[in-house]
């Protein structure tokens, strides 16, 4: 009779998991893998092996989905089982730190994404004073096209010795060099003079979009 109770209960927990997924694997240490829901997105903790390919080596990577995003944590592997990446998403984007190894574990490169919410235009973003980067000196609205951006700095590491050997910084997938020649283009343009022979400071119209969404913030 007992074991008779105990096999109901099995059948009835393997019921109620039928009715909410559509499809999932167990795990060797018996937990629920790969879910699907009934809407056919895919749920909680993954693991997704990527064979190797016409040339290309295969991979395996374990994280967790949110309504068929990418969220949190992701880890990749080789098939052999070394550590070739650590990523964070949002949104199912590259969102925060990623780092990526070689196949001895040697730090390759440390890069800074910033996601961008699905179906958003527009983002508000932080001028950091590069001098003092605990300092915010202005947050301005900038156009997206709802994807990862570079944001923030980018190291190169040496694998072998751990040292840096180069670094990069990035706004809103803009490189330094790229805001500096903007803001010398600015410099450049004609200034207009008033009646009174001092210089007007001419105030550029935003365009109507960004007016649009100032006004809803």
């Amino acid at each position: 009779m007992r074991y008779l109770f105990i096999l109901l209960i099995l059948l009835g927990t393997q019921a109620l998991k039928a009715q909410q997924w559509k499809s999932y694997i167990i795990s060797v240490r018996g937990d629920t893998l790969n879910r699907v829901d009934m809407d056919g997105k895919k749920q909680g903790p993954w693991v997704i092996k990527i064979e190797a390919l016409r040339g290309e080596p295969g991979y395996e990577e374990q994280g967790y989905f949110e309504n068929d995003f990418k969220v949190g944590r992701w880890v990749r592997f080789s098939l052999m089982g070394d550590k070739l990446a650590e990523e964070n998403y949002r949104w199912g984007q590259l969102d925060g730190k990623s780092r990526y190894y070689n196949n001895i574990g040697g730090l390759i490169r440390e890069e800074s994404w910033r996601a961008i919410e699905p179906g958003k235009k527009f983002d508000t973003v932080d001028v950091i004073d590069p001098i003092d980067p605990s300092r915010v000196l202005d947050r301005v609205v900038v156009p997206v096209e709802g994807a990862s951006m570079r944001h923030g700095s980018w190291t190169y590491y040496d694998p072998e010795w751990g040292t840096i050997y180069k670094t990069e910084e990035w706004w809103m997938n803009k490189t330094k060099s790229e805001i500096d020649r903007e803001n010398a283009d600015d410099d450049l343009r004609p200034i207009a003079v008033s009646k009174d022979g001092e210089a007007e400071k001419k105030e550029v119209p935003k365009p109507k979009a960004v007016q649009d969404f100032e006004k809803e913030k």
